[in-house]
């Protein structure tokens, strides 16, 4: 997954959840009506001879006013000891371009190292500062999940997998942001979004996964359901379009792993005789093994398809 884009695309989709989830004293101002997503700045750094993009840019209004500001949200995937000068240079640039005050925010998505990041930028001499900027910071990797366990939020469910947590609490929080997804009713399209986004940044492991479906099994009745209603959802678009887009040998392995995922293991003979089918077959196998509810029905379907080569 491209991590900028993948932020990028979540912090545009869920502006405003963003906002009161981490910036709440902007959102007392904001006219939420009003935001505008800037097209991409790019600020060419002439010394260097490099280009850099800046993340997100929202333009807005301020609440029963005509007076516009800024947002600029800077994801930051990695440690960088020179990033709070990049925030200024940003913040220099943005201002001077816009005509218009900037407020600007960091946020840092990455696992490691998990000490504190600075949020300002200063130059000083002896008995005189020149100047201090100052931003804000969300640091997820210091910001422990379950703060955000009961919180309707889309973006809340989608972070949760980038925040502080042990290891042994990863299969509950994989569970946790998918019970939340299904409460939270979204459009398709928003929902596969956010379970893309918990999928490719929460993988667990194959011992994880068996503590995973211990999780999924406290939930009651119609929690179960709606979560196995949305994972299944997600799923199956994601399988549709590998399997539209693959190689054969991609579209096996892509199968194979969607049926461990479901039973939690393969027996041999079953994926010897998937070898053997065709590409249409495999691509009629994508579509029938959602209807699968034991590895029986797997071997019921290839003794009845297997021999149509």
């Amino acid at each position: 997954m491209d991590h900028d884009r993948a932020f990028k695309e979540l912090l545009s989709t869920f502006f405003i959840e963003f906002a009161e989830l981490f910036l709440q004293d902007v959102v007392e101002y904001l006219d939420a009506s009003s935001i505008e997503f800037l097209d991409k700045e790019v600020f060419t750094d002439v010394l260097a001879g490099e280009k850099h993009e800046v993340d997100l840019v929202v333009k807005a209004r301020l609440r029963e006013q005509e007076t516009f500001f800024l947002i600029h949200v800077e994801n930051q995937a990695s440690a960088q000891s020179n990033f709070p000068q990049r925030m200024f240079t940003y913040f220099a640039r943005l201002h001077e371009k816009h005509g218009l005050p900037v407020y600007p925010v960091a946020l840092f998505s990455y696992d490691s190292p998990e000490r504190p990041e600075p949020h300002q930028y200063k130059v000083a001499f002896p008995g005189k500062t020149v100047l201090q900027f100052d931003y804000t910071t969300i640091q997820l990797n210091r910001i422990p999940w379950r703060r955000f366990l009961n919180q309707h939020n889309p973006v809340a469910t989608a972070l949760m997998v980038k925040m502080k947590m042990s290891p042994k609490d990863r299969p509950r929080v994989k569970m946790e942001c998918l019970r939340l997804l299904a409460t939270l009713k979204l459009d398709p399209a928003k929902s596969t979004l956010i379970a893309l986004f918990i999928e490719s940044y929460l993988k667990l492991t194959e011992d994880e996964n068996r503590l995973y479906e211990r999780e999924l099994a406290k939930l009651t009745p119609e929690e179960k359901a709606a979560t196995m209603e949305t994972m299944t959802s997600w799923e199956k678009k994601g399988l549709e379009q590998g399997l539209r887009e693959g190689k054969r040998e991609g579209k096996e392995d892509l199968l194979a792993r969607m049926l461990k995922r479901r039973f939690g293991s393969v027996p041999p003979q079953a994926i010897t005789a998937m070898e053997q089918l065709s590409p249409d077959q495999l691509n009629d196998l994508g579509e029938a093994l959602f209807d699968f509810v034991s590895l029986a029905d797997l071997d019921t379907w290839l003794m009845r398809n297997g021999s149509q080569q």
